[in-house]
């Protein structure tokens, strides 16, 4: 799970309070006013796992006086679209389509491809992309991915 902007302890109690429902805290993010909880869960997020995380993450906040002044708290799933958050998600989705932003490693420019993901190799820390059947499987390593998000296929 990754924090931006909030307290790491706070992380914590968030995810714990996300894993009472059955559901995996993918990404907390305080940013303009507005805290985002992106959760996820085997079979997909309800509404009401949204609505109870959201109730009890309340809770917590104002307990621990949380945020400078006003804030929105956002909590919702993924979407079908959604972020790849690591190399769960990765070996996850392998076979689905995604575009993924990548920094060429030969030249050190931001590229950008869409493609399957054909492979995941968790200890080389490479994921495979297939642009097009007429290309090379791109191998791009973990550490040069700067965002990947599903495409929906048509």
């Amino acid at each position: 799970m990754a924090g931006k902007g909030i307290d790491p302890e706070l992380g914590v109690e968030l995810a714990e309070i996300a894993a009472a429902q059955g559901c995996e805290l993918l990404q907390v993010e305080f940013q303009a006013g507005t805290l985002r909880l992106i959760l996820d869960r085997e079979g997909g997020v309800r509404l009401e796992d949204c609505e109870t995380v959201s109730k009890l993450a309340s809770a917590l906040l104002d307990v621990r006086n949380f945020g400078p002044g006003r804030y929105t708290l956002e909590v919702s799933s993924p979407g079908l679209d959604r972020q790849l958050y690591g190399p769960r998600d990765f070996a996850r989705f392998v076979g689905h389509r995604a575009r993924v932003r990548f920094v060429d490693a030969a030249t050190g420019k931001r590229a950008t491809v869409v493609g399957r993901l054909t492979a995941f190799d968790e200890a080389a820390g490479e994921l495979e992309v297939s642009e097009i059947e007429s290309r090379p499987v791109l191998r791009l390593r973990l550490q040069d991915i700067q965002l990947a998000k599903l495409v929906i296929d048509e």
